[in-house]
């Protein structure tokens, strides 16, 4: 029964192709534009690297003759997408960092383009601070958003990395959920790094029965952490452990390079000798105690 709900929650998925897009995006979106009702071929992307990157609206440039406003803060990267599209005159370039206050939200930088208030779909792909930028998005109200989450969390976690320009972190899918909903948005698909979410008013459309995001993503092979009962922290990625990946960074993070005990005090604290006692005391400097005296 549960196999049975989530592929006809996930149906989605079962377009999924890419043309620049990574996980299947491209053919995703092409499937859910084509549901809505009514259409002003208007897309937006940012950060858009060069045009074609990771990119989600290229496709629809390409093939769909879609215009679009995109948005790229890295002034060699803005070089090479004026490159990519420059040329054709029909699309609005933006060199600029796209953030979430009043002097450069995105409302901002829309409101200098000759924009509909409900274009067709938003792209967010900034490395940080999407939900931010997302959050403060509150003149404009694009039909689809597909914004870029944190891979590795897990379902159940909420987490937002502080709201700073600097940071790097991201957000945890469930976070983006909740900020969707806040905003009148609800999920469609999932794909590896992306959520696909659609104005709540054209929901229906999409013939979904449950768009919970425990059916929605699959997240059994997201990295875990578990700790025994005699302290010893075991990692897991997947169906494998001892290890996590730093996906990004293309390290792994070992079992025995993460454990506080060492291995003379890994055992249930009320199996401690006297003398194991006065060592945790001593290495760890407590004076309260994780064990009855």
């Amino acid at each position: 029964m549960l196999k049975d709900l989530q592929e006809q929650s996930r149906w989605l998925s079962r377009h999924s192709s890419n043309v620049t897009s990574t996980g299947g995006e491209d053919g995703i979106i092409a499937k859910a534009l084509s549901l809505l009702p009514e259409r002003n071929f208007w897309c937006v992307e940012f950060g858009a690297w060069d045009g074609k990157f990771a990119s989600n609206t290229y496709a629809l440039i390409a093939s769909q003759d879609y215009r679009a406003v995109l948005i790229e803060a890295n002034p060699d990267r803005f070089r090479e997408l004026e490159k990519t599209h420059g040329a054709a005159g029909r699309h609005v370039l933006v060199n600029a960092s796209v953030g979430f206050s009043k002097s450069d939200s995105l409302d901002v930088l829309l409101s200098r383009c000759d924009i509909p208030k409900e274009f067709d779909l938003l792209s967010i792909d900034i490395d940080g601070n999407d939900y931010y930028a997302w959050e403060a998005v509150e003149k404009y109200r694009p039909k689809l958003v597909i914004i870029e989450f944190n891979p590795t969390f897990a379902n159940p976690m909420l987490y937002v990395q502080k709201k700073e320009p600097s940071i790097g972190q991201g957000a945890s899918p469930a976070s983006l959920v909740e900020l969707g909903r806040r905003k009148g948005y609800e999920l469609i698909a999932s794909t590896s790094l992306n959520l696909l979410f659609v104005a709540s008013e054209h929901y229906a459309a999409f013939g979904i029965p449950d768009n919970s995001l425990a059916l929605m993503r699959d997240d059994s092979g997201i990295p875990r952490i578990f700790i025994g009962y005699d302290g010893h922290v075991y990692l897991s990625h997947g169906k494998r452990s001892g290890f996590v990946s730093l996906v990004w960074h293309g390290l792994r993070l070992k079992e025995s390079g993460v454990q506080v005990l060492p291995e003379r005090l890994q055992k249930y604290p009320d199996e401690y000798t006297a003398a194991e006692r006065r060592t945790f005391r001593l290495r760890f400097g407590l004076l309260k105690h994780p064990w009855r005296e």
